[in-house]
């Protein structure tokens, strides 16, 4: 049996001069109390008390306790000279387990043993660093011992990794649907769906459990080239997991036909393997695909409902939909863009253009904040700052015609980061179909730090979308 760990001196000295240090400091507050000194002087002896945690840690003076970490399937065994009272003060269970007994036998997945150290240097000294593939041993030692500490703590380092596009998104989701967390599940949800084009052709991909396809497939927040390119991902994922045809057929449903132009769909039901095995499935959602795509959408509008999801674009890249803009040093000045979008998915709006211009403005002030400089009675005012102001960001039409008839237009931007050589998207801002721009538009950037978390390399990289909506004008039997 390979025993890896620490020696277990038998001097007590170190244990008690923590004890001994801890009293003084309770002592020294009573006096400082009890004299009522309007202002006293603080003297702060933490990082000392930290330093003697770690040596106790380290050479197991005192120690009352000894655990045993057993790696899984193994004969590896790690040593761990603890005490019962600093084990028992962050966790219940340990209170339980070293109730009545000074050594314990506790068996860990392969991976939770590695990090074991760590974890009780966490309940020693209250700190400890974390890589990537050690979160999920950590935070899942944390969730079983009850240190909710340190779990919360794990689970934020986790959130926050996933927004900069460091996280493996799709194990740390299948993780949080383990154990419940379902604020880590919303993050790896949002991750996958607004960079889906990096997941999907990443070796991630084939390890997308069918319940999280499932999640993912509905979602109109989905940021790809085009619907295209989700089918070509579907079938590749199709032809690597082979899962049973009623997943297959729920997965192919949920694709986006009418978003695909009709050429596209001709090769697709030429070409396809999955439309090949599952055709039948989804043969009546092709035919509303090429209805759709023959008649004007007005006419279309008259005898079937245009409202489904099945009729609204999602997040494509592709130029037909928006453009990006690069905005350098974006604290400088107000800046301005124009670019064209299709009209409608429809076959029929295919050659019709909307042309769009853009505003951004760094430092936009409310009207409640511009600078008024006298009051009624004449008395002086204080101007506001420009640092009052925060970035701004208007999308409007460049002209008004009776193109947009039965249509509304969703906006939507995105805000990218760059991480390991790529560019993932960090933030999405919808606007609301009547609104020309997101109220909460960059609220918490600070655009004047150069290594802010919106920007790369000090530029701003935006990709505008718009999506066009449709409506029922007329229902006719």
């Amino acid at each position: 049996m390979l025993k890896l760990g620490f020696t277990r001196p038998g001097s007590w000295g170190s244990f008690w001069a923590i004890l001994t240090l801890v009293g003084l400091a309770t002592r020294a507050a009573q006096r400082a109390d009890v004299s009522g000194e309007a202002a006293g002087t603080s003297i702060n002896h933490s990082q000392m008390l930290l330093q003697h945690l770690q040596e106790l840690l380290r050479q197991g003076n005192a120690s009352d306790v000894v655990l045993r970490v057993q790696a899984a399937g193994t004969d590896e065994v790690r040593v761990f000279h603890a005490h019962r009272l600093l084990l028992g003060l962050h966790s219940e269970l340990f209170q339980q387990l070293l109730s009545n007994q000074s050594e314990v036998v506790l068996q860990e997945p392969r991976d939770g043993a590695a990090v074991f150290d760590k974890f009780i240097r966490y309940l020693y000294c209250g700190e400890l660093t974390v890589l990537l593939s050690q979160a999920i041993p950590l935070h899942r030692l944390a969730t079983k011992y009850g240190v909710v500490s340190l779990q919360r703590g794990v689970a934020d380092y986790m959130r926050a990794h996933l927004a900069g596009g460091a996280g493996p998104a799709v194990g740390w989701y299948h993780y949080a649907v383990s154990t419940g967390d379902e604020a880590l599940r919303e993050s790896c949800l949002r991750f996958l769906a607004w960079n889906l084009s990096a997941v999907a052709a990443s070796p991630e991909w084939g390890a997308v459990s069918p319940e999280l396809l499932a999640q993912l497939l509905p979602r109109s927040d989905l940021v790809l080239q085009d619907e295209l390119e989700l089918f070509h991902a579907l079938e590749a994922w199709l032809g690597r997991v082979r899962p049973p045809p009623t997943v297959a057929e729920r997965a192919l449903r949920a694709i986006r036909y009418p978003m695909i132009p009709p050429a596209q769909l001709f090769q697709l039901q030429a070409r396809s393997a999955a439309l090949a095995r599952h055709g039948e499935a989804v043969a009546d959602l092709l035919l509303q695909a090429y209805q759709f795509h023959a008649a004007s959408p007005l006419h279309y509008a008259k005898f079937f409902d245009v409202n489904g999801s099945a009729f609204l674009p999602r997040n494509y890249l592709a130029s037909a939909w928006g453009a990006p803009w690069v905005i350098n040093n974006p604290a400088r000045d107000d800046r301005s863009t124009s670019f064209q979008t299709q009209l409608g998915p429809s076959g029929h709006d295919s050659g019709r253009r909307v042309t769009w211009n853009v505003l951004f403005s760094p430092r936009w002030l409310p009207v409640s904040l511009r600078p008024v400089y006298a009051d009624a009675a004449g008395t002086a005012l204080p101007a506001a700052r420009p640092e009052d102001g925060r970035p701004r960001l208007v999308v409007t039409p460049a002209s008004s015609g009776g193109d947009a008839a039965g249509v509304s237009f969703q906006k939507t931007v995105l805000v990218g980061a760059r991480q390991h050589g790529r560019l993932l998207v960090r933030h999405a801002y919808s606007f609301h179909q009547s609104s020309e721009e997101a109220g909460d538009f960059l609220a918490h950037a600070d655009l004047q730090r150069r290594n802010s978390e919106y920007l790369v390399e000090n530029a701003l990289h935006l990709h505008l979308i718009v999506k066009p909506v449709y409506h029922t004008l007329i229902r006719t039997p």
